[in-house]
């Protein structure tokens, strides 16, 4: 397996390279573990901090941020020093730790835990993306398949994750199992747990990667002679970094500063690598920052899931899903998502196949333009739930379901395509720092998602559930408009993105 070209890795028959699925089983316990963290940052940091809706908004979206501003450093990092493999492997060792400090208590060592866990998966998340795009070949018509299947392993760990860790610290999952002091340590010990599963996973396949992944300083050990304490420097740089993070990540108005810092510092890093490339390479790259704009606007508003969603979901959810099962309502907040993107990827993407085979496949800009127009819709239904209120303030669970329906066929078709698209518009030597923009364009939509979901928290003290679900739902409503509006412009400028796009379908 060690022996394995770069070319017989390319020349897979079927629909899929086997060594997709390893990276899949590795992907979705990584992300059992990140989702699970997710879906009970701002529960818990209002129920067990103590923190206001409007400073837990905020909080949600600054930690968040850094999270994905991380993985543009983790893929300059992997391009430039490490190598997709060992940032998987130090990242992943970040993050169990990170989750094991959570788990000894959590409310002591809350900030510590969450700084591990941001710059692991600064390492790890970009990472494993850039290996899935090598597994393919310039012009291979199954990449965005392959990227669609990915997506629904990344959908089964949030699934998982998303409903198991933040209703067994509310109590309402295995509560006969768990002592009630001991819920929220159990919690965050599973992500732990999960993430020892994902890199044992990665470790004990890697060798099929052949030299996917592998360090540059390694494989151009001629140019790079002498360079291997560059390794050991990140190492170093990334535990000294943690009190830094720390600090920032729990006073908002350091996140503020570095979220100035930080999108300026990577387009002026960008325009000088661009300087190395041909015209037409440049020219890849400016449809990739479009896209990468646009992205930011569309998490901004996908992402209020975990903030002002995740408090919605706690005041203002019933119990009943079609008025017989019982489920927790955050619960299915962070799960609804990942299961219907489990349902439905390998199918959009078997569809998209039969398009291309038919020639008459949406191009990419169009499925973007059709992701935000479904987002708008989502949110539409998100705000109907107002239509749906008893005199206690609380909704439907079913209607709000439905709005995670309409936000996942919303997600299928920017969110896999995005990882994709990245990949296809980046020359060879900028794909982790271009797999990085993308991920740093969520960290501004997630920074925007925070202060979007504080504006529309309730400004009256002690405020009704009443009041707090009219508050939100008419919050939703702007949302739904934005989105809409940013799906119209992008579809009527899809032909001046094409040819900024040439070749790249």
């Amino acid at each position: 397996m060690s022996e394995l070209t770069l070319e017989q890795i390319h020349d897979f028959k079927g629909k899929y390279p086997k060594q997709l699925w390893y990276l899949f089983f590795s992907e979705m316990w990584e992300r059992f573990c990140f989702y699970g963290m997710r879906g009970m940052l701002t529960f818990f940091m209002i129920n067990q901090l103590f923190m206001d809706e409007k400073v837990a908004n905020l909080q949600y979206g600054a930690t968040q941020a850094f999270v994905y501003a991380f993985t543009f450093i983790g893929g300059l990092f992997a391009d430039k020093i490490l190598g997709f493999r060992k940032s998987l492997f130090w990242g992943g060792i970040l993050m169990i730790l990170g989750s094991l400090i959570l788990a000894t208590d959590p409310q002591k060592f809350f900030f510590l835990g969450i700084s591990f866990n941001i710059i692991g998966t600064g390492f790890f998340k970009p990472n494993i993306s850039t290996m899935v795009g090598a597994l393919y070949k310039g012009g291979d018509v199954r990449r965005d398949a392959g990227f669609s299947v990915f997506y629904s392993g990344i959908n089964i760990g949030a699934l998982l994750g998303g409903y198991a860790c933040i209703a067994i610290g509310k109590g309402t999952f295995l509560e006969s199992m768990v002592p009630e002091h001991l819920r929220w340590n159990v919690a965050f010990g599973l992500a732990a747990l999960v993430m020892t599963i994902s890199l044992l996973t990665f470790i004990y396949t890697r060798k099929s990667m052949g030299p996917i992944g592998l360090s540059p300083i390694e494989t151009n050990s001629e140019g790079n002679a002498g360079k291997k304490w560059y390794e050991y420097a990140v190492y170093l740089g990334a535990l000294i970094a943690i009190p830094l993070i720390m600090k920032m990540v729990a006073h908002t108005q350091y996140t503020d500063w570095f979220m100035y810092t930080i999108g300026p510092f990577s387009l002026i890093y960008l325009i000088y690598e661009m300087t190395k490339h041909s015209w037409a390479e440049v020219k890849k790259l400016i449809a990739a920052l479009l896209f990468i704009l646009f992205s930011v606007i569309f998490w901004a508003i996908f992402e209020q899931a975990g903030g002002s969603l995740s408090i919605f979901a706690a005041n203002n959810l019933n119990d009943k899903l079609f008025g017989l099962v019982t489920l927790d309502p955050n619960g299915v907040n962070n799960a609804a998502n990942s299961l219907f993107v489990i349902l439905f990827a390998p199918i959009i993407g078997l569809i998209w196949i039969a398009m291309a085979k038919k020639k008459i496949e949406p191009n990419t800009v169009v499925k973007f333009g059709l992701g935000f127009l479904f987002l708008g819709f989502a949110f539409y239904a998100f705000y109907a739930t107002r239509f749906f209120v008893d005199l206690r303030g609380m909704t439907s669970l079913d209607v709000f379901t439905l709005a995670y329906f309409i936000v996942t066929l919303g997600e299928l078709c920017l969110s896999p395509i995005g990882l994709s698209i990245m990949t296809k518009l980046s020359p060879a030597r900028l794909q982790g720092v271009m797999m990085g923009m993308w991920f740093l364009a969520s960290a501004y939509g997630q920074y925007a998602a925070g202060l979007f979901g504080a504006s529309i928290v309730s400004d009256i003290d002690n405020a009704s559930a009443m009041d707090k679900l009219v508050s939100y739902t008419e919050g939703y409503k702007q949302f739904a408009l934005y989105a809409v509006i940013s799906g119209v412009i992008l579809i009527a400028i899809s032909p001046l993105i094409r040819k900024l796009m040439q070749d790249v379908k």
